[in-house]
């Protein structure tokens, strides 16, 4: 949605939702993040309870909130793969039984298979990621940080092993299906008010440092959230 960076926004009424008791700073980090991590885990790779899930990007703000609503689901092994060293002790904070650095994977997961797989990365990274899926497993896509080419995949391929590649958009959701964004908003909403999923925010900008935490992100400097702040 364009115009968010703004003092006053434009929104249609079934996105707009009151946050409760929950302080606008933290409302504010859950943003984007909150309902996508959600839909990741819950809609698109339906993690079933006892399930292994594989998270990129696993220090980042989808990827912290992806990881808690994974073990809500009731997973029974959650591996995160992130960047650097710095990164995988930042991500041991939420929830992950083990933390690969980008270059380990998939090498050092050896024949280990996972049932669902959340992918933002693109590339090499998803084409090794389907080899990595357990029968029936579940790849979920979206994004594509590595700005690759995209993976071609085979259909027979995949049906003869029984596993899925589902992608999931929050923008084009927003678009289509407002209001099952905004279920899943609220519902993200709910578990950080009740304390079962923390909201970390490492960084703040002020409106006339945008550009610099824009380029911040781009370059995935800072790990967490970070919000900007408005008059």
């Amino acid at each position: 949605m364009g115009g968010a960076y703004a003092e006053v926004v434009l929104a249609p009424a079934v996105l707009t939702m009151d946050v409760g008791d929950i302080s606008l700073r933290t409302a504010a980090g859950i943003g984007w993040g909150g309902p996508t991590a959600y839909d990741l885990i819950n809609t698109a790779a339906h993690v079933r309870p006892g399930e292994s899930v594989l998270i990129h990007a696993a220090a980042g703000g989808v990827g912290t909130l992806a990881a808690q609503f994974a073990r809500l689901a009731g997973a029974g092994r959650i591996v995160g793969v992130v960047g650097s060293t710095a990164r995988a002790a930042y991500a041991a904070q939420f929830g992950y039984d083990q933390i690969l650095l980008r270059e380990e994977f998939p090498a050092a997961l050896g024949e280990e298979k996972f049932d669902s797989i959340l992918d933002p990365v693109g590339g090499q990274t998803r084409q090794a990621g389907l080899e990595q899926l357990a029968p029936h497993g579940r790849l979920a896509a979206y994004g594509n940080l590595s700005t690759n080419e995209p993976v071609l995949v085979g259909a027979n391929d995949l049906l003869t092993r029984g596993t899925s590649l589902v992608t999931y958009s929050s923008i084009l959701l927003s678009q289509t299906h407002p209001e099952r964004l905004a279920d899943s908003a609220c519902r993200a909403l709910g578990l950080v008010a009740d304390g079962r999923v923390r909201v970390d925010i490492t960084a703040e900008y002020d409106m006339a440092d945008l550009a610099n935490a824009v380029q911040r992100l781009a370059q995935g400097a800072t790990p967490g959230k970070s919000i900007l702040r408005v008059a």
